[in-house]
């Protein structure tokens, strides 16, 4: 009899150990996607970063959209139009630019920048041809780029978390808060007929993209993590502009402090 129940509770624990191995090989993959999806949520993720996991697919979506439509293009306009032409395409753009640059130097009392800002829109429109060509620069007049997300900056409000626009790209949730009132300090918005308007548009996006060709190419080959240093880099230039206090001694101050960071190279 003790024999029968001895051998009954060995086999029940045999059981019950083969239920428990068979369970912990199927909680593998399961702890493993857990173990994953905290590196990039939990507690121990990037506390600039809390949305990772959303920034993350609208990254590979955004990527998508850029392998399919906008590098192609791009590539396309390199290719067939002579380097003079967008320069000046470039310097056209970056003429409309100086204007709402004007009007955050002025918002965020930066008397130096809102001056060079304001020789910049009037020199390049008078003797450039509407801004085609940068005289301006020739002259030594520096350029003081600013957006509404930096003038809230200025006034002391943070960055907040990293997010990944729809199309746009990388941002902040104070750039975020800001893109309404930088769409309507565009002068573009205002030109009218809406086809032009809307090539306006079309041009300044395959501008903007063929002048980051180069840095994408250096980027996909050198950085292990392309979505982390995009974020890591992105967040410390934006973190660095806003970082300095409104009434700050203007003599104390780097050359690119407080400003947005010159277009690459073409």
């Amino acid at each position: 009899m003790k024999t029968t129940l001895t051998a009954t509770r060995v086999a029940r624990s045999t059981a019950l150990h083969a239920f428990a191995a068979r369970q912990a090989r199927r909680a593998i993959p399961l702890l493993a996607v857990a173990a994953l999806a905290g590196c990039a949520t939990g507690p121990h993720s990037n506390p600039d970063d809390p949305f990772e996991s959303y920034n993350r697919s609208m990254t590979r979506f955004n990527d998508h959209v850029d392998e399919a439509v906008l590098k192609p293009v791009s590539t396309a306009y390199v290719e067939v139009t002579p380097a003079p032409v967008r320069t000046g395409v470039s310097n056209f753009f970056g003429n409309l630019a100086d204007v709402w640059s004007f009007v955050n130097n002025v918002l965020q009392l930066r008397a130096e920048g809102a001056a060079n800002s304001f020789m910049r829109v009037n020199v390049n429109t008078l003797f450039g041809l509407g801004g085609l060509l940068d005289v301006a620069s020739e002259m030594g007049i520096d350029r003081s780029r600013q957006d509404f997300g930096l003038t809230l900056g200025r006034w002391g409000v943070g960055t907040g978390p990293y997010v990944v626009l729809p199309l746009l790209g990388p941002s902040t949730l104070r750039d975020t808060v800001a893109l309404p009132v930088d769409a309507a300090g565009n002068p573009v918005r205002y030109v009218d007929p809406v086809a032009a308007r809307n090539s306006l548009y079309a041009l300044r996006i395959v501008d903007t993209r063929a002048n980051l060709l180069r840095a994408g190419a250096v980027i996909d080959s050198a950085a292990l993590d392309k979505y982390s240093f995009t974020r890591d880099v992105f967040m410390q230039v934006r973190q660095g502009q806003s970082s300095e206090p409104l009434f700050r001694d203007d003599a104390d101050k780097g050359a690119n402090d407080g400003m947005l960071p010159p277009e690459p190279d073409r």
